[in-house]
């Protein structure tokens, strides 16, 4: 088999919904924005993903794997480190760094048991592992070229919230297909963006997502972790 297609076929192990992480016990605060009535349909939904497409920490997120990928291309742990505690002390809400650290333990854990050799990786990285960091350094230990691990991390971060969209709001499966088709001009500009992004410009306006986290935590019935 060509070595490319050995590529591809590892970015789609490590960017689907099926990758045993807990992605889907997750809304990111769409749960609480359903709820409020601020999401109830596919439009509401669509809007919501493009803004944190453009301003939300999803790019943090994202510009962190990739920094993990190039730290993990070049052996540098303490680069590594470093990301991982910088992700940490960006996460706006509790429930919001739980998630990104059980999905890094779980992608971790698995990476072990798939990969030994990365043993000593995983062990210099430590606990709590941000999940951006986990999937940089499966990316990188894959060969999965940077723009491609990229697109796959966006994809796979839209596809679990509309996901988890379609059973809330709710929608058909149909409607959260189209979305997710609609949506592939937004993440490929998105990609683009943050492949440009120097270390002094990481920043967000995740200050609604925030919101919805926090009011996640006290909501009455919940579906989800987050």
């Amino acid at each position: 088999m060509p070595i490319n297609s050995i590529h591809v076929l590892s970015l789609l192990q490590l960017a689907s919904p099926v990758l045993p992480v807990g992605a889907y016990s997750y809304s990111e605060g769409l749960e609480t924005l359903v709820e409020n009535g601020m999401i109830a349909n596919e439009l509401s939904l669509k809007h919501w993903l493009e803004q944190e497409l453009r301003y939300g920490a999803i790019r943090l997120e994202a510009a962190v794997m990739i920094r993990a990928h190039q730290s993990a291309m070049l052996g540098d742990i303490e680069a590594l480190g470093y990301w991982n505690s910088w992700l940490s002390a960006a996460r706006e809400t509790e429930e919001l760094r739980q998630q990104s650290w059980q999905m890094g333990r779980s992608l971790m854990r698995l990476l072990l048991e798939l990969q030994p050799q990365l043993a000593s990786v995983i062990d210099a990285v430590g606990t709590p592992c941000n999940f951006a960091i986990a999937f940089g350094i499966a990316a990188a230990h894959w060969k999965i070229d940077l723009s491609n691990a990229l697109l796959g991390y966006l994809h796979s971060w839209a596809t679990n919230l509309i996901t988890a969209g379609v059973k809330l709001i709710p929608l058909g499966q149909t409607a959260g297909q189209q979305l997710l088709l609609e949506l592939q001009v937004n993440l490929s500009c998105a990609a683009e963006e943050i492949l440009a992004l120097e270390d002094d410009n990481l920043n967000s306006c995740g200050w609604g997502l925030a919101l919805a986290s926090m009011a996640h935590e006290t909501q009455y019935t919940r579906l989800f972790r987050s």
